[in-house]
């Protein structure tokens, strides 16, 4: 049954907004989000230091209060009683759309089940510019936030997407950002395609397409590319790779034999000697962007 929530809310109506806010470019903040800031009664967000000055950019003066992982369930209670008597609250975070591998789920979660009217300003969002810019499919993609800090449980968590067909998502932290395109490697394969976003929308801004290889040499000849904000993002696996027969070695060899021949001509000189598909080997050589 449709929540009492689910109807178009507008400024009468609405007690929670959220806000997206800016990835890094200041410009990218909207009129709309700025009147709405503007407008409501308390902000809450993850920073206070952290947001007032994108607050003060904008001329932004209402009153900022602090949500974050740590407080936010303690502070349901008391910001759902300020809602119900009518004052209306914006969330943000510290950059981009709120909730994305950020807090506010408690809050938003709680809004609905009291009948609060809970309205989108949308905006910046880094992962959705990622895939934008990266060269990947973009038809269906799926979210994956952050990675575990640990090698042994990020693996875990890698081998559990290796047959997963849409494109995957991660934030990753600078510090880790090189081991963890190392577990990708190990995990995914060296011919899996992957993209590197840093800096998006920054004076640095940079894309790395190429394989998984590729960007595990480019980052360790290149220690800059491992500063600022990063989102990594990685090819679904490609149906070729469930064919059978079809090893890593049969992979291997293809590669070798198109330094030499026609991927597809070498496609079917294995497929005749060793049983394998022509045709998937054929297109697995494509998804890996070779020709």
């Amino acid at each position: 049954m449709m929540s009492a929530t689910s109807t178009a809310p507008d400024q009468r109506k609405t007690s929670l907004w959220v806000v997206a806010t800016p990835i890094g470019n200041l410009g990218d903040m909207s009129t709309r989000a700025t009147q709405t800031l503007q407008a409501v009664d308390l902000i809450l967000c993850e920073d206070t230091r952290h947001s007032r000055k994108l607050c003060q950019a904008s001329a932004i003066s209402t009153p900022l209060k602090s949500l974050h992982e740590h407080n936010e369930a303690q502070l349901i209670a008391e910001l759902l009683q300020r809602l119900q008597q009518g004052e209306q609250m914006a969330l943000i975070s510290d950059a981009g759309t709120p909730l994305i591998s950020d807090p506010g789920y408690r809050l938003v979660k709680a809004c609905h089940e009291a009948r609060l009217t809970v309205a989108a300003v949308p905006g910046p969002c880094a992962a959705i510019a990622a895939l934008s810019v990266a060269g990947l499919p973009s038809d269906r993609f799926s979210f994956q936030g952050f990675l575990p800090a640990k090698s042994a449980a990020r693996k875990k968590r890698l081998q559990g997407l290796v047959h997963e067909p849409a494109t995957m998502i991660f934030y990753e932290s600078p510090q880790r950002l090189q081991a963890s395109v190392r577990d990708m490697l190990e995990v995914f394969g060296d011919l899996r395609l992957a993209c590197q976003c840093r800096e998006l929308t920054k004076a640095f801004e940079t894309s790395n397409l190429g394989t998984l290889a590729e960007l595990e040499a480019l980052l360790a000849a290149d220690p800059d590319q491992s500063r600022g904000e990063q989102v990594l993002l990685v090819a679904g696996q490609p149906a070729a790779d469930r064919e059978p027969g079809i090893t890593p070695a049969v992979i291997a060899l293809h590669a070798e034999l198109c330094q030499h021949l026609p991927p597809r001509l070498a496609a079917g000189l294995l497929s005749q000697h060793l049983g394998v598909s022509r045709n998937a080997l054929y297109a697995l050589r494509l998804a890996a962007g070779r020709t």
